[in-house]
C-alpha cells in the first residue's frame, strides 16, 4: 500500500476512489535524488508540494557560517508543507539523508481534492496538524528535556512514525541517521550525542548495528524520554468521516 494512504488511514478510512486518486498522484511526476542533496532550497519560489515516496529527508535552516539546524525529519508517506503555495519563497530548505524518491504534487491536484474529495482534504488537514504538533514537541525537546530525554524522545517518535506506515518489524526499524544528523536535530554537540548513545546502549535502551535500530524495551525508552504518543494522533480521530467501502 502507498505509504501516504497507510498513514492517512490512521485518521480516516478512505474510499476506493480516494485511494485511487492518491495512487495516481504518487505515480506521476516522480523524481529521484541522491543522498545528501537538496530537494528545495531556502529562497527559491515553491512550485509543488513534495510527497516522500521512499527514503529519508529533513527540513533544515543553515546559518551564514555553515552551522545547520535540522527542523524535522521527513519519512516515507510524509507530505512536505501542504501550504507552501502561499509563500513567495521557501523559508527553509529540504535535503535528503538517504537516496529519496518524491512525487511532485501541483496546486491543481489540491484544488481538485478540495472540490471533489472532502475525505482526503480532511485527512490532509490532520496531516498538517500532526506536523505542527511534532514541531511543538521538538521545541520542547530543545528547551526543556535533558540530553538523554531528548534522544530517547526523538527515537521513540521516529519509531512510532515508521510504525504508522508499516516500516517497522517488531521492535526494529531502519535508522540511517548519523551522529551529526542527531546533533543538528537535538541541539547537542557530536561529542554529547556520542556519549548519550553510549549511555543508552549501556543501559540496554537501544541496540544500533549498522543502519538498524532495535528497541529491546520500548516501554522503558518511552518512560526515559517522557514520551506521550498522543500528539501523533494515531487513534482514528476522523472515524466519523469513514468511507463505507
Amino acid at each position: 500500500m502507498n505509504h501516504v494512504i497507510r498513514k492517512l488511514e490512521h485518521f480516516v478510512h478512505l474510499s476506493a476512489a480516494d485511494r485511487a486518486v492518491l495512487n495516481r498522484a504518487a505515480a506521476q511526476r516522480v523524481r529521484s535524488f541522491a543522498a545528501r542533496a537538496d530537494v528545495a532550497r531556502e529562497g527559491e519560489k515553491p512550485k509543488d508540494v513534495h510527497l516522500i515516496l521512499a527514503g529519508w529527508a529533513c527540513r533544515y535552516k543553515q546559518l551564514d557560517d555553515g552551522r545547520r539546524q535540522i527542523l524535522s525529519f521527513l519519512l516515507p508517506g510524509d507530505i512536505c508543507d501542504l501550504n507552501v503555495f502561499i509563500l513567495e519563497e521557501m523559508d527553509h530548505s529540504i535535503g535528503t539523508i538517504t537516496p529519496v524518491t518524491i512525487a511532485d504534487l501541483p496546486r491543481e491536484f489540491f484544488d481538485d481534492i478540495n472540490a471533489e474529495h472532502p475525505r482526503i482534504a480532511a485527512a490532509f488537514w490532520w496531516e498538517t496538524l500532526v506536523a505542527a504538533a511534532i514541531q511543538r514537541e521538538w521545541t520542547t525537546n530543545l528547551g526543556q528535556r535533558t540530553a538523554l530525554e531528548r534522544m530517547a524522545h526523538l527515537l521513540c517518535e521516529i519509531f512510532y512514525r515508521l510504525q504508522l506506515t508499516g516500516l517497522t518489524e517488531q521492535n526494529t526499524c531502519e535508522f540511517p541517521l548519523t551522529q551529526s544528523d542527531l546533533a543538528e536535530a537535538t541541539g547537542l554537540s557530536k561529542v554529547h550525542v556520542n556519549r548519550t548513545l553510549q549511555d543508552m546502549r549501556a543501559g540496554e535502551l537501544i541496540v544500533l548495528k549498522g543502519k538498524i535500530l532495535m528497541l529491546p524495551e520500548l516501554d522503558r525508552l518511552v518512560s526515559t524520554g517522557l514520551f506521550n504518543a498522543k500528539y501523533l494522533h494515531m487513534s482514528h480521530d476522523g472515524r466519523q468521516l469513514d468511507a463505507n467501502d
